[in-house]
């Protein structure tokens, strides 16, 4: 998404009171047309990104053609405008423009430390990018990084992630499962365990709430019917779900096992959810996308599918209102 696209903010708020959600960017360097607090989408793609390396695919070469722009790996950005403060949840391996790009939306200054960072679990779109705040880039000092007991021991016990430890350019902080981190008076964070290939680390969602308002976010999980919570009874207990869309349907990789790497189908929760009434459907927005995964692409049928179905894709520069 080009993060010079305008759109009037109160637009946004009447779009984001309508849906849940916006796709809009703010009016760059104008933060008086944000809300208090807020999330930001900062990435919509699978850990590899789009483009992915070696693809040669047609979906690819639309990127470099120039086509298709080019999307990072799936990050939310949490910012209080009341604290003067900002988490992210996920460090990319694109973190470098993402952190850049969140310039737009908070009182720019040449400190780009974030106040905190929660990772879901241990798969390189979701933690390499920590190797950015280490002596060969940022230097960063102490800064807080939320993850779960494994997590927490394998960036702990593996380098390079040790020496960021041990140089205390960041300061572990070990979450619990379904217990409340308070960030701030207003906001807090409480994770929740899901099934994934857990090869490294423990997997898990963010329950992210403000005072008006609960936001799930799940970028990776196996299957629905493998989680001990019901989705469709979640989607009544939350004001907006970003969830899982790695691919969009069965047989998008030919010639691979998908059963190998299980992540609901967006079809597959789309018919899941579709016993809701439109006004719970409008709640569901899908992320984390495969290169492969047509929600990608502009002027897609998937897209106007999605759409026609009441849910919604998150794009970047997207911002949900706390």
């Amino acid at each position: 998404m080009n993060y010079k696209t305008i759109l009037i903010f109160f637009f946004c708020v009447l779009m984001a009171a309508a849906c849940g959600t916006d796709n809009a960017s703010p009016e760059k360097n104008n933060t008086t047309k944000l809300p208090d607090q807020f999330l930001v989408v900062l990435g919509v793609a699978q850990d590899a990104g789009y483009p992915q390396i070696g693809c040669e695919k047609e979906c690819c070469k639309m990127v470099w053609e120039g086509k298709e722009e080019k999307k990072h790996a799936t990050c939310l950005a949490l910012v209080d405008r009341k604290e003067g403060k900002y988490w992210l949840f996920e460090a990319t391996p694109d973190i470098r423009e993402q952190l850049k790009a969140l310039q737009s939306y908070i009182n720019p200054s040449p400190d780009y430390t974030p106040d905190g960072i929660f990772l879901t679990h241990a798969h390189i779109g979701h933690y390499t990018g920590l190797m950015q705040f280490g002596r060969e880039a940022m230097g960063a000092s102490e800064i807080p990084v939320w993850a779960m007991p494994r997590m927490d021991t394998f960036l702990r016990t593996n380098g390079p992630w040790s020496q960021l430890v041990n140089l205390e350019n960041i300061s572990l902080q070990r979450l619990h499962a379904d217990s409340s981190v308070e960030i701030s008076q207003d906001l807090s964070v409480i994770p929740v365990v899901v099934p994934h290939r857990d090869e490294y680390s423990e997997t898990v969602g963010f329950k992210i709430s403000s005072a008006n308002r609960r936001i799930l976010f799940i970028p990776d999980i196996d299957k629905w019917e493998k989680w001990k919570w019901d989705i469709r009874e979640e989607v009544k207990n939350f004001d907006q779900l970003l969830i899982d869309g790695s691919f969009f349907r069965n047989g998008e990789l030919p010639g691979r096992d998908m059963s190998e790497i299980p992540h609901p189908f967006v079809e597959e929760s789309m018919k899941l959810l579709s016993g809701l009434p439109d006004s719970l459907k409008r709640r569901v927005t899908f992320i984390h996308f495969n290169h492969t995964n047509p929600l990608l692409r502009k002027n897609t049928r998937e897209r106007e599918e999605v759409k026609k179905a009441g849910y919604s894709f998150a794009e970047e520069g997207m911002v949900i209102e706390l």
